[in-house]
């Protein structure tokens, strides 16, 4: 592999799922709760996933602006809103990505080439590809 731009660092602390999770930065400094669904407290603390769905709409959304730039179509006012399951298996558990994207203004036919392209050339897309079920919808 190639030098890396960029290298992002957190640290979890505690519990686990239950602990903390700081970078190195000290940018991100969250206490973290199992959902009230997967049998713990729940409540005002964030979670693994909605940081991973986060972190996948916020990349998959400047992946999209970065394809529309080069062909030259404005995105007035694009979103990307990242839902991440967990499921069970056999043995352990597995993750699944859905990615609504909304383009309002655009052709259906035009929204969905940008989604597809954003899909190739996002960070999070390539390093899921083949690993989880991703899905994404494009809404104009």
């Amino acid at each position: 592999m190639a030098d890396p731009i960029y290298t992002a660092a957190a640290t979890a602390r505690g519990e686990g799922r239950n602990g903390d999770v700081t970078s190195s930065d000290g940018v991100l400094d969250e206490s973290l709760a199992i959902p009230k669904e997967m049998g713990g407290p729940g409540g005002d603390k964030t979670n693994p996933e909605q940081l991973f769905a986060a972190g996948y709409s916020a990349c998959f959304l400047s992946a999209l602006q970065a394809v529309a730039r080069q062909s030259k179509v404005t995105l007035p006012a694009a979103t990307v809103t990242g839902s991440v399951s967990v499921y069970k298996q056999e043995v352990g558990f597995q993750l699944g990505v859905r990615l609504d994207v909304t383009l309002p203004g655009l052709a259906q036919a035009d929204a969905d080439r940008l989604v597809e392209q954003a899909h190739q050339v996002c960070p999070y897309s390539n390093a899921t590809r083949g690993n989880i079920d991703v899905q994404i919808a494009a809404t104009v």
